[in-house]
């Protein structure tokens, strides 16, 4: 076959097949991605902010554990949502459906800014620390060489997820893999110390604890923060093999194994190191490797390192896809709403999300950006869960493959409210700042979507830099039969 032939067989195979994303994501893999981005950075720095605010070990572990089952139930409300609902875009798509146009637009403008590149970022330089750590000994990296490692795995996996969701899969696979290994490693050490007759740090395990509504709030942030990401299997619903079926399976499978392997872990912690090792420790789970691995500590920042790559890897594959969908519906630049005509990734948004998520990367403390994820996250969440109970009552013809226990969501929505009203007297500072953004996007939601009759130059900018953005990625919208 001639050159030209099998040229002309490929454009008309472009031409005639639609231009979207595949469901190439077995239960395994959403496993994986749950775990994935669940285990990252969190349960190797966050045991230090969960003790204290709780001020003692029984509380400490108290959260852990009431964490993993309040995720848990989370994410069972969140797969009669997901099934109910088939679209990618998690949270965005069950807002949309309940209460409007305005309430998604809030949360997309949140989750573009700050909620998923804060996290990111702070995945990404946590990466980097652990990666650099040996090579200083005892000395703190210089702020630039970590920034620049941190900028450069960014870039990386945004480019293995421009290429190929099988690359991706494989890669979450892989390191999902070394970072269980890694948790192994610290539960072996943890009950080798404790069979050893060393249970000094649970002789008085509640002493200190701190019972104020509002300290023990900012606890859960810390231990949820580390369980952040049992919602990012909803962002791609849509690429998922038979979601009504495998959704709820991975849920159901990822959360109880994450639980019992943070508390475990926790529980490992806390028999090597004491109540002022932790809270003088940045990384835990270094400082217990110097105490217990003795010639093999460095292991520990290698394992946390591969652990946050994996992480970070899984959160920039499904947050992609938060944006693709935000502006398929018409609530950011159409042209984030492309797809690469050959690899079939939505790459805009994938570009579009690295380049903020770099910019979050030279912040010098971006770990004062914690507080404000948790809450705006917590908020966003406890309006997902009403819109859940909403729609039991205004769609009730909706069908419902999964319909959970009336009483799970309500439990939930108690929760979450009590998460998001308590700390405002303890962090006022951080709520303040959170709700402000918010109402910020507010006016952006009333310029670029509600107002119908914008000026011609103002459309015209639109136009060019969507049409721009589809020639120098080569992408088109989804579903577009032709190809130019």
């Amino acid at each position: 076959m001639s050159k030209e032939k099998k040229k002309s067989d490929e454009n008309m195979s472009i031409k005639n097949s639609e231009v979207k994303m595949k469901k190439e994501l077995s239960l395994i893999d959403g496993v994986a991605i749950i775990v994935g981005v669940i285990i990252g950075s969190g349960i190797f720095v966050s045991p230090k902010g969960v003790l204290k605010f709780s001020g003692s070990v029984g509380q400490a572990c108290i959260v852990w554990i009431l964490s993993g089952i309040l995720s848990m139930i989370g994410a069972l409300c969140y797969a009669e949502l997901g099934t109910m609902i088939p679209k990618s875009g998690g949270d965005y798509a069950y807002i949309s459906e309940a209460f409007g146009p305005l309430p998604a637009f809030l949360y997309l403008w949140v989750a573009l800014f700050i909620l998923v590149p804060t996290g990111n970022a702070i995945t990404a330089i946590t990466f980097a620390q652990y990666i650099l750590q040996p090579l200083w000994g005892l000395c703190t990296p210089p702020y630039e060489a970590v920034r620049l490692l941190a900028a450069a795995v960014v870039c990386l996996l945004t480019i293995i997820n421009c290429y190929n969701v099988k690359w991706v899969t494989r890669v979450q696979d892989i390191f999902t893999a070394t970072k269980m290994f890694a948790l192994c490693i610290i539960v072996i050490a943890g009950t080798y110390f404790l069979c050893t007759g060393h249970v000094e740090h649970f002789r008085n395990p509640m002493e200190g604890t701190e019972w104020q509504p509002g300290y023990i709030a900012l606890a859960f942030y810390s231990g949820l923060f580390s369980y952040s990401g049992w919602n990012y299997l909803n962002y791609v619903t849509e690429e998922l093999k038979d979601p009504y079926r495998n959704l709820p399976r991975a849920i159901c499978i990822s959360m109880p194994t994450v639980t019992i392997i943070y508390v475990v872990t926790n529980v490992a912690y806390f028999v090597v190191l004491s109540k002022d090792d932790i809270l003088a420790s940045d990384a835990v789970a270094v400082t217990f490797g110097d105490k217990m691995l003795g010639a093999f500590s460095f292991l520990m920042p290698f394992f946390v390192a591969c652990s946050t790559f994996g992480s970070l890897n899984g959160a920039i594959f499904a947050s992609s896809r938060l944006f693709f969908v935000g502006a398929r519906a018409g609530h950011l630049p159409r042209a984030i709403a492309l797809i690469d005509i050959k690899r079939l990734t939505p790459v805009p948004s994938l570009i579009f999300m690295c380049i903020i998520t770099l910019t979050l990367v030279m912040i010098e403390d971006v770990y004062v950006l914690i507080n404000y994820v948790s809450f705006v996250e917590a908020l966003f969440i406890t309006i997902s869960v009403t819109g859940l109970l909403y729609m039991r009552w205004t769609k009730s013809n909706l069908k419902r493959p999964i319909k959970m226990n009336l009483i799970l969501p309500i439990i939930f929505l108690l929760i979450c409210s009590f998460l998001v009203i308590f700390p405002c007297y303890v962090s006022p500072m951080e709520v303040g700042v959170g709700l402000t953004f918010i109402l910020c996007g507010i006016p952006v939601y009333l310029v670029t979507i509600a107002w119908q009759n914008k000026p011609t130059w103002l459309n015209k900018a639109f136009d060019e830099f969507n049409d721009s953005c589809a020639k120098l990625f080569l992408c088109v919208p989804e579903d577009e039969q032709k190809v130019s």
